[in-house]
């Protein structure tokens, strides 16, 4: 019996682990909020020029607004729209702020400058969803469509167009051919614009990143691979462009993918005085089961919380508990929530 009783205390011990450990992990990637300058011409571009649909319209304000964002206007109001896209979302947000105006994103950003962000949308069928953006003189960052070479094996025949939203913002069409990318994507039927497959971030160093997103956040590693070649150039108009891109999964919800250059040097750094009304601010939500737990983890590590603690919402409007907002090792905000 006493032999049948240290078993069962070791069961529980492991469960019990098990279950804290999974607390203190992130359960999803399951959006992206981008802050925006003018919100009808926003939800214009997106459910028009793109086929985002309109969800949800939200006006946020009051004391624990200003203590998540740590802005301190007490007239602080957001508006905040969430868009569908097959079953992945985003939300734009336009601050209304009287002490922080907002700082439009310059006009000499390049994809290796580390504030660097874009969410990649699946098409079914690149020329077709190129041609639907041309017409609409969508603001160029590739020179064209680039399908990726055969010797670049991970991601060998996947094509891919960067370009930009009114504000600047940079955007992603990516086609996956068969035995690429999610199954997911596959035999979508007629639907030309499928959905989101992931939000890439430009970082300084693979290790730091790895060490903070995979073993403090829990990730896991989905894919590697080191891009380069003039297709590659012509995709980021990075002249020499030579970026080792690692893909991670929380298991549920969208990619996030890391955008590593090894060449050229001299991408700039996150503006480290950056707040959430500056246009090139975009913040990840991540799914948690224990906010509580996970923050406590965090306050153990040298991560840079942004919001004054954890803020609980409570609110059938957000659909959200409580949360808070933290900055990676390169600056861009990390939204988690229970």
């Amino acid at each position: 019996m006493k032999l049948l009783a240290k078993y069962l205390w070791i069961g529980l011990l492991v469960l019990l682990t098990n279950t804290q450990l999974r607390s203190q992990s992130i359960s999803a990637v399951n959006s992206v909020s981008i802050t925006i300058s003018n919100m009808d011409e926003a939800i214009e571009f997106y459910t028009r020029v793109l086929p985002f649909q309109k969800d949800t319209l939200l006006i946020l304000k009051g004391k624990n607004v200003q203590q998540f964002f740590n802005i301190q206007d007490t007239s602080l109001t957001i508006e905040i729209a969430r868009l569908h896209l097959g079953e992945e979302q985003i939300e734009l947000m336009e601050f209304h702020s009287v002490t922080d105006t907002g700082r439009k994103i310059p006009t000499d950003s390049q994809s290796n400058d580390l504030w660097f962000q874009h969410i990649a949308i699946v098409v079914s069928d690149m020329d077709k969803a190129y041609q639907l953006l041309l017409d609409n003189d969508v603001t160029h960052v590739s020179t064209f469509p680039q399908t990726l070479p055969d010797y670049l094996s991970a991601a060998a025949g996947i094509s891919a167009f960067y370009f930009r939203d009114p504000d600047g913002h940079n955007l992603e069409l990516i086609h996956f051919p068969e035995g690429k990318g999610n199954p997911k994507w596959q035999n979508n039927g007629d639907k030309l614009f499928l959905g989101i497959d992931h939000t890439a971030i430009g970082i300084e160093s693979t290790k730091a990143s790895l060490k903070f997103y995979k073993d403090i956040l829990g990730l896991d590693i989905a894919g590697e691979s080191e891009n380069y070649g003039s297709e590659q150039e012509h995709l980021n108009q990075v002249f020499g462009a030579r970026l080792q891109i690692t893909g991670l999964t929380a298991g549920s919800g969208i990619g996030l993918e890391f955008l590593d250059y090894i060449a050229p040097p001299g991408g700039r750094p996150y503006p480290a005085d950056t707040k959430a009304t500056d246009i090139w601010y975009w913040h990840t939500s991540l799914k948690v089961n224990d906010a509580e737990m996970m923050y406590n983890k965090i306050l153990a590590t040298d991560a840079r919380l942004i919001s004054t603690g954890i803020i609980n919402f409570n609110s059938s409007e957000t659909g959200i508990h409580q949360g808070f907002i933290i900055s990676d090792p390169d600056g861009h905000a990390l939204f988690i929530n229970d």
